[in-house]
């Protein structure tokens, strides 16, 4: 089993407009609301390909209920430990005439460190069954080295830990060495302060982490592993709304670990996975018509550091 550990948990709210201007009013067609949150977008991916998981993390108030309401609606399992304050809200407004989706993202609650205590034991208490832990997105209230902690009490249970954070929270938890980090490549160039995605890469694994993947956009993945330096691109460009292609991408690295698969494999599936996320109308979805014609199209191929363009 997969479990997906979202600790600033959202109810993610879209608006669709005609168009966007700054400053205008604005009239919203019909607006849709849906669990969220990068850990829960990837519970969802995984739910959607019939892979076992169990998403978790922090809920709280009438939005967490909303929350935990979605997901049951949705079919995915879940185990949540309550706060006492209420969960996030983020509202993207997405317009019609330009395809861009401009988003507004609540902080999060607060967590005391009782709640965050109890939340450990939680976690621990999942662990028994799982064979991977996926630990995606922001940080509420929570201490910066809180995935350090949680990569650390997965790897006492043998669990292997797939990790998408940035900056502070990412660099606190290097010294633990989770299996794979996955930063897009702005949040690579933001929390190493290189151009490179190669180097900075690099300097990660220096830092701890065993494998780094890191997000290109269209460029595809570059994977910098144990067993080597990878590339993985698709030959066209999808038009769409990217929001989710980045949990997509990390769905399919936890499966390919819980799979066993080899690295060429694992990166084909993240691009084809990513791809389909970017023209599916919601995060924590792919398109499967679209995953399934691309997947034999992609291009991965191991690579020297020199060959990369910097």
């Amino acid at each position: 089993m997969i479990v997906t550990v979202t600790l600033n948990v959202a109810l993610d709210v879209t608006y669709p407009v005609p168009t966007l201007e700054v400053g205008g009013s604005h009239v919203v067609g019909t607006p849709h609301a849906r669990a969220g949150g990068k850990g829960v977008n990837v519970a969802r991916v995984l739910h959607q390909h019939g892979c076992p998981v169990l998403a978790t993390g922090l809920v709280g108030g009438p939005t967490g209920a909303d929350v935990r309401d979605d997901l049951a609606a949705a079919g995915v399992a879940h185990d949540f430990a309550e706060v006492a304050g209420p969960s996030r809200r983020t509202v993207t407004v997405v317009a019609a005439d330009s395809g861009d989706a401009t988003a507004f993202n609540e902080p999060g609650p607060e967590v005391s460190a009782a709640e965050w205590g109890a939340f450990v034991r939680h976690l621990e208490s999942l662990l028994a069954e799982a064979s991977v832990v996926v630990l995606s997105g922001s940080l509420p209230g929570v201490p910066v080295y809180a995935y350090r902690e949680l990569t650390r009490l997965a790897q006492r249970h043998g669990t292997a830990v797939v990790l998408d954070a940035t900056q502070v929270a990412l660099l606190a938890a290097l010294e633990a060495g989770p299996d794979i980090v996955k930063p897009n490549a702005s949040e690579l160039a933001a929390t190493t302060g290189l151009t490179s995605p190669v180097e900075g890469a690099g300097q990660l694994r220096d830092r701890g982490a065993r494998a780094v993947v890191a997000s290109l956009g269209v460029d595809g993945l570059l994977a910098h592993t144990p067993d080597g330096l990878w590339r993985a691109s698709i030959p066209e460009r999808l038009a769409g709304n990217p929001t989710g292609a980045g949990d997509a991408c990390v769905a399919a690295l936890a499966a390919g670990i819980a799979e066993g698969w080899a690295w060429p494999q694992r990166l084909r599936t993240a691009v084809a996975w990513s791809a389909a996320a970017v023209v599916a109308p919601h995060a924590g979805t792919v398109d499967p018509d679209t995953r399934d014609r691309v997947h034999d199209h992609i291009l991965v191929e191991e690579i020297h550091a020199a060959d990369v363009h910097r």
